[in-house]
C-alpha cells in the first residue's frame, strides 16, 4: 500500500479535500482491489489472442493468470515491505476468469448473428 499511497492517496486528498482519513483509506483501497481485478483481466485477454490453438484457448488463459497471481503472491510475502495474500490471488483469478467468460460470451453472441 505504502507503493501506491505515493500517487493516489494525494490524488483522492486533492480530489476529496472534505473526505475524512478513513474515507480515503477505503476509496483508495477499493482503487488497488479494481487495479487487481483490471491487471489480471488484460493479463487473460492478452494471452488469449496470443494462443492460436482453438483447442482449450480459454482455458489456457485462466492456468496462466493462477499461475502469475499466485507467484506474484508468493514473491511479496519474501518481501518484508509488502505482505503476500490469497485474497488477492482470488481477486486475480476473478479478474482473469471475467475476462474468459466475456470473450466466451462475445463468441457465442458472434457466432448466433452470423458474424
Amino acid at each position: 500500500m505504502d507503493e501506491t499511497s505515493r500517487f493516489i492517496r494525494p490524488l483522492l486528498e486533492f480530489l476529496f479535500p472534505s473526505a475524512a482519513p478513513e474515507t480515503i483509506t477505503i476509496y483508495h483501497s477499493f482503487i488497488r482491489k479494481c487495479a487487481h481485478f483490471t491487471e489480471y483481466a488484460v493479463l487473460a485477454l492478452l494471452a488469449y489472442r496470443a494462443i492460436k490453438s482453438p483447442k482449450h484457448r480459454l482455458i489456457w488463459p485462466v492456468l496462466l493468470v493462477v499461475m502469475v497471481a499466485s507467484l506474484d503472491e508468493l514473491n511479496q510475502s519474501f518481501d518484508p515491505t509488502r505482505t503476500g495474500s490469497i485474497y488477492d490471488v482470488l481477486l486475480d483469478i476473478a479478474g482473469g476468469s471475467t475476462m474468459a467468460a466475456v470473450i466466451w460470451l462475445s463468441g457465442k453472441i458472434q457466432r448466433l448473428r452470423g458474424v
